[in-house]
Order: structure tokens, then C-alpha cells, then sequence
């Protein structure tokens, strides 16, 4: 969640530029995120065609290659979990 939230900070930062360099952003908004999401399909196209290729299921192309490259891996808690641990281990350990 923590990457989305930076994401979002940086696009409010380049607007703020922008609009204090009295600049019009590149493309309008929606244009700009169809068009990205028009990259993030246009990507899976030739490895979905793959699987369909070799009879195998669209489910595993789905599951393996498409769900997870266009909507991401959300962090779990553990892992912030873990990394706290070893970012104060490391501390310790220099100190």
C-alpha cells in the first residue's frame, strides 16, 4: 500500500511543479491512464497468446502472468514485519 501512496505523492509533486510552472501536463488524464492501460494489456497479449497456442488453459496465463503483472503484489504485513527486524538488527549490529 505503501508504494501506491508514494506513487500518488509523486504525481501530486509533478503536478504542483506544473502548475506553479504554469505548464499543461502532457496529456489530459483520463487519455494518459487509458493509454496506459492500454500498455499493461498490450503486454500480455503475446504471452496469453502463448498459452493459447499450446492448448493450455487461459487460467494459467491468467494466474501466473496477467493478474499479477497488471495489478501487482500488495505487500503483507509480515514482510514490513521482518524488514523493521532486520533494518534494527542492522543498526545494532553497526552501533
Amino acid at each position: 500500500m505503501k508504494i501506491y501512496l508514494m506513487s500518488l505523492g509523486a504525481g501530486l509533486l509533478v503536478g504542483i511543479v506544473y502548475s506553479l510552472l504554469n505548464v499543461r501536463s502532457p496529456a489530459p488524464p483520463v487519455i494518459a491512464l487509458v493509454g496506459l492501460l492500454g500498455i499493461l494489456v498490450g503486454e500480455q497479449i503475446i504471452p496469453f497468446a502463448k498459452t493459447l497456442w499450446r492448448s493450455e488453459p487461459a487460467a494459467i496465463s491468467w494466474l501466473h502472468q496477467i493478474k499479477p503483472h497488471m495489478f501487482g503484489h500488495l505487500p503483507k504485513g509480515s514482510d514490513r514485519i521482518n524488514i523493521a527486524h532486520q533494518a534494527k538488527a542492522n543498526v545494532e549490529e553497526r552501533g
